[in-house]
């Protein structure tokens, strides 16, 4: 089995291609579809666990198969990227391991082990591309210190859709609880723009939680697929920080997003954000827990939504949101912790918006924010 270096390119024999990466720790594949224009024509080039398939381009955990014969006669290349999905070290140069095999018709053809790794978080690993009639592969290992989303980005995938518009004006209010709701008398069922202060009398402040949140399909409905994500707020109104499905984790581990989950079916929480509170910087003033639809699917199409709140030392559960309508849109404030002097508070939210991905929501997660200040 030949052994490529660094920039180095191999032709490939007639046949369905294989590309398998393997690590000391778990890491994230996907594909980008690549024009001659150096970019993507569309985001279904991505290939990735979300969308895991395009012409002659197949997903797999381990890596991307490409039917060579299959590819669309636009698509120049096929780059196959790894990015650190937070189960493992922080950087490509802490992680070991890596290698890259790769083979043709199930025979195993060469092997390409990167070096020179440092604070990468995302690499470009090897490209299937076209050459006159001949297919061949290249390996590449260029690193990304700002994760999948530099990459994306990169090549032309809408990572940043429009923003998203201002919610529509909130209906009438739910009648104000009482003016300071505790977790006195122990778990609290919030209805929207209810707050809850995340305080207990004589109880140590919390110092670690999790926002579960969790959705299934609408009776009799397909598969629905949902990100949660989590936008961070700083002192100045602004976004600071983000953790969703490209981007897992943020401020050295303070925020933990679990992995996505593809289908919205089971009992349970599908996807969970885990926040130490007491490692978050001063500046955080706010956490903004948001559900989107990457694929277009509209909030019409989901029931039992809802966000609960974990205390993750007892792992009781201390505060509950039931989202009890819907709104034909692909994105939802879900709910906001907000710093109070040296405590937290959560406020139910349920406002629908526009927006597949989270970066579309950063707009109205600001606005939110300083609508509650």
């Amino acid at each position: 089995m030949q052994t490529l270096s660094k920039g180095a390119n191999a032709p490939l024999p007639p046949g369905p291609v294989s590309v398998r990466v393997s690590a000391a720790s778990p890491v994230d594949i996907s594909a980008l579809l690549v024009a001659a224009t150096g970019k993507v024509r569309d985001d279904s080039d991505f290939v990735f666990y979300n969308q895991p398939e395009a012409a002659g381009v197949r997903y797999d955990p381990d890596g991307v198969d490409v039917v060579p014969d299959a590819v669309d006669a636009a698509i120049e290349k096929v780059v196959v990227t790894a990015s650190l999905d937070g189960r493992g070290p922080a950087t490509f140069g802490a992680l070991g391991g890596l290698r890259m095999d790769v083979a043709v018709a199930g025979a195993p053809l060469l092997t390409f082990t990167p070096d020179g790794l440092g604070p990468e978080t995302a690499l470009l690993c090897v490209e299937i591309y076209r050459r006159d009639a001949q297919w061949k592969v290249r390996a590449v290992g260029q690193g990304y210190a700002n994760g999948l989303a530099g990459i994306a980005t990169d090549f032309g995938i809408t990572v940043d859709d429009e923003p998203a518009p201002v919610a529509e004006p909130a209906a009438p209010a739910t009648p104000a609880a009482p003016s300071v709701i505790n977790l006195d008398k122990g778990k609290v069922s919030l209805a929207k723009r209810q707050t809850v202060s995340l305080t207990k009398t004589g109880a140590p402040a919390l110092r670690r939680v999790a926002m579960g949140l969790g959705w299934d399909p609408a009776a009799g409905g397909r598969s629905i697929d949902l990100d949660a994500s989590a936008i961070v707020i700083g002192s100045k109104g602004r976004k600071t920080d983000a953790v969703w499905f490209m981007s897992k984790s943020a401020f050295r581990g303070a925020l933990e997003h679990s992995g996505d989950n593809l289908t919205g079916h089971g009992e349970g929480d599908d996807e969970t954000i885990e926040v130490d509170l007491s490692k978050l910087p001063a500046d955080a003033q706010a956490i903004v827990f948001v559900v989107n639809s990457f694929q277009g699917q509209r909030f019409t199409e989901v029931q039992r939504a809802y966000c609960r709140l974990i205390d993750l030392d007892t792992r009781a559960e201390l505060v509950r949101f039931d989202l009890t309508d819907s709104a034909p849109r692909t994105g939802v404030v879900m709910s906001v912790l907000r710093r109070s002097g040296d405590a937290w508070t959560m406020t139910a939210i349920g406002e629908f918006h526009d927006g597949k991905t989270v970066r579309a929501m950063y707009g109205a997660a600001e606005e939110l924010v300083r609508g509650l200040a």
